[in-house]
């Protein structure tokens, strides 16, 4: 191995190398050597999945903390999940064997035996989620020194997992709540594979630091094989109260549709042969109630066949033990596996060598496909391989909103967006985070026990993410906070914390910004199956980690609800919703009906749903006019827009009067109101002509729709108002998307 770098590495690191059997350093993992190991900085390592970026951060990392021991613990790293924390730890372990560098990783599920054993020395690399870090801030205030003293550097995985996020603005206050008491200024070292604004996640980065933000960018990119194929399914509501009285396609077209439809046997019998044909497939799905039926059926055809159980379920409300079953049957290497997931195998835990992914239906974001189709082809493998089921339900359609594939449509202007310009969806990071701004004020009182109010000011608002929070703000909040009751103050003029709050701050919980879930346990005998959202009555069947239980009993004060396994079939019941969706995509969706070609991955079926798409398009005017008359003196409004300026749209129609609106987020609008074309052609050039602030709008909704996050709902409605027109609303978006439905 030539590389210079590599002899920058200690020994034992270079035995680790050869012990692996790599043949080089990949070129980021040579440039982020010499990053890391140079001059003072920051680090943001932007690469596809698999390409090494962990590796790349961590070697120089271990180098340096074995070259120059550090006097209290010398590197965090810092994990959005768990499992990618037990992941990384595992792989450190074997690497670290001989090196004398203790590793401990740090979560609920660690136990405190370990945990208060590793804390008696503390040194070496502590891995651990932003939920524990906030508790050491918090009840380890006045160790923080001896822990944290000689910290070096901070690791922060998964970049854009907390990039737009309170919990990633979690971390940076973290980050610099911790810096307040070290003795130099650690380096952070960023890792992702999707940043679609590096510039912006350099910032979000460096925060409020004095070290400048270099980004290494990987070049490599493994081959890609694609392929997308539509089924059209029966729909399985109850036809009676749901089918529409005036169907819009001829005749002609609902037959070509319906040459279209399978029986959902053949849809999972065509992925259950995919699957068999695989050793090792990840089925991904965009909700637990999908990924939990998809688990159930292809099971269920297995079991018809006589064929081996190869399937398993990964979701947050898995158990540990059962996901981490799936885990370690998908990096074997003797068995066949498959596992259908959520966004929990979206990231960069290790499932070793994977032959395909499946995609069922388009993810939300080209950051998400990037993450998925990324999770192939790793080291020394393969192609990437993944294959996109696209579903459509087969009902008469009462207009062309109704008719058109969004779903196809979207994935395959997701696709496309990557594939050609490589674009991926830049963060929005908060202006006003109020719920963190709660938070962040609490756990920082709580940890020094007693502030004044100049001090914690100074204190909070010093944090980067707080850059545009200001003194009146602060003094609102603060006011309110007294007022409830969360505060207190003592005589000199300190603040405590309030009676009405103790038991929120006492709580485990209080360390995570993102809200809870209250659920109920699901036990078979002793075995712990997972969690649910909601108690279901005796004898009631539910789906879980791809089986059918029966509920045997219900414990509603301990929340735990016994079962047993049956054979038979049950929808699962989970309630959620996804991200919202960026214009671009939108747009490229619009392109897509306007052209005549057709990606080389789609495969017959899809490209005849496409081609009737156009052809529907086509025949409505679809294209042509951003407004379309329905039956019953309604309009069908096609705006174009990302969700966000979508729904700031129809908050400036209801801010006119506009009576009978039907949004369908965020692809077309119903407008009722019996109005005229010219009529309502004007109605909306008026709101161009004169619209509402976005804080006018801000005003207008009701107090729940401003709690937006976990800790709202104890801010002031005046913070709540602003915020929520900053941060949650945009009115020129959605009023340059208006002038273009004018044809402005």
């Amino acid at each position: 191995m030539s590389s210079s770098a590599f002899y920058q590495l200690a020994p034992f690191v270079q035995e680790f190398i050869y012990r692996q059997r790599w043949d080089e350093l990949r070129p980021i993992q040579s440039e982020a050597i010499a990053a890391i190991m140079g001059a003072p900085q920051h680090v943001l390592i932007c690469s596809a999945t698999a390409s090494g970026k962990t590796e790349a951060a961590l070697l120089p990392i271990i180098t340096q903390l074995h070259e120059d021991p550090p006097l209290s613990i010398g590197a965090l790293y810092i994990g959005p999940l768990k499992a990618l924390i037990n992941d990384q730890f595992l792989r450190l372990t074997d690497l670290l064997e001989d090196s004398g560098i203790p590793v401990q990783s740090w979560h609920g599920d660690v136990p405190q035996a370990k945990k208060a054993r590793f804390l008696r020395e503390a040194r070496g690399i502590l891995q651990i989620t932003p939920e524990s870090l906030e508790a050491m801030l918090m009840r380890r205030h006045h160790e923080l020194t001896r822990l944290f003293g000689d910290l070096r550097f901070v690791v922060i995985d998964e970049v854009h997992a907390f990039l737009a996020s309170d919990r990633g603005s979690q971390v940076i206050c973290q980050l610099e709540r911790l810096a307040r008491g070290g003795r130099r200024h650690f380096r952070r070292i960023g890792l992702s594979a999707t940043v679609g604004e590096p510039k912006l996640a350099m910032r979000w980065l460096g925060g409020n630091t004095p070290l400048p933000v270099r980004q290494i960018e990987g070049s490599e990119r493994a081959p890609v094989g694609l392929a997308l194929e539509y089924f059209r399914l029966p729909d399985l509501r109850d036809e009676q109260a749901d089918a529409p009285q005036t169907p819009c396609p001829a005749a002609d077209k609902l037959d070509e549709l319906a040459q279209l439809k399978v029986d959902p046997a053949v849809y999972y019998a065509h992925m259950h042969n995919l699957t068999q044909r695989a050793a090792k497939t990840l089925i991904f799905a965009n909700s637990r109630n999908c990924v939990e039926e998809i688990g159930l059926e292809l099971r269920k055809i297995s079991q018809r066949e006589k064929l081996p159980d190869m399937y398993h379920v990964h979701h947050g409300n898995v158990s540990a033990p059962l996901r981490e079953s799936a885990e370690a049957a998908m990096r074997a290497p003797a068995a066949p596996a498959c596992v259908a997931a959520t966004v929990t195998l979206e990231l960069g835990i290790d499932l070793g060598q994977l032959d395909q992914v499946l995609q069922v239906n388009a993810t939300h974001t080209v950051s998400s496909f990037v993450q998925r189709l990324g999770r192939s082809g790793r080291r020394g493998g393969s192609a990437s391989k993944l294959f996109f089921y696209c579903s459509e339900d087969d009902r008469p359609a009462a207009h062309i909103g109704e008719e058109m594939p969004w779903n196809l449509l979207q994935t395959i202007a997701i696709i496309q967006l990557y594939a050609e310009e490589k674009w991926i969806e830049p963060p929005q990071i908060p202006r006003l985070p109020t719920s963190l701004l709660y938070h962040q004020t609490m756990s920082t009182v709580y940890a020094h026990t007693e502030l004044t109010p100049p001090q914690l000011a100074e204190r909070v608002l010093g944090l980067s993410p707080f850059a545009q929070v200001s003194q009146d703000h602060f003094r609102a909040l603060l006011r309110h906070l007294l007022d409830i009751d969360h505060l207190q103050q003592v005589p000199g003029g300190g603040l405590i914390i309030g009676y009405s709050a103790e038991k929120i701050v006492n709580h485990y919980s209080f360390f995570a910004v993102f809200a809870d879930e209250t659920l109920f346990r699901v036990r078979e005998k002793s075995r712990e199956i997972g969690t649910i959202q909601s108690a279901p009555a005796e004898d009631d069947k539910l789906v879980l980690a791809g089986f059918v239980w029966r509920v045997l009993c219900v414990d509603i004060e301990r929340r735990i609800i016994e079962v047993e396994r049956v054979q038979g079939t049950k929808k699962p019941d989970w309630r959620g919703h996804g991200p919202a969706i960026h214009t671009r995509i939108l747009q490229r969706m619009r392109h897509l009906l306007q052209t005549e070609s057709e990606p080389s991955y789609l495969y017959e079926r899809a490209k005849r749903r496409l081609g009737l798409a156009r052809g529907a398009a086509k025949r409505a005017g679809l294209l042509e006019n951003a407004l379309l008359p329905l039956a019953n003196d309604r309009w069908l409004l096609l705006p174009w827009c990302g969700s966000r300026q979508f729904d700031t749209l129809m908050k400036l129609l209801r801010h006119a009067g506009m009576a009978g609106i039907e949004p369908y987020t965020p692809y077309y609008a119903v407008v009722g109101g019996n109005k005229k074309r010219a009529e309502l052609m004007n109605a909306l050039a008026g709101i161009c002509h004169k619209p509402p602030s976005a804080a006018q709008l801000a005003g207008q909704q009701p107090a729940m729709a401003l709690h937006r996050e976990k800790y709202d709902r104890f801010v002031p409605p005046e913070l709540l108002r602003e915020s929520y027109a900053s941060d949650h609303l945009d009115v020129p978006g959605a009023l340059a998307c208006l002038r273009g439905m004018l044809g402005d």
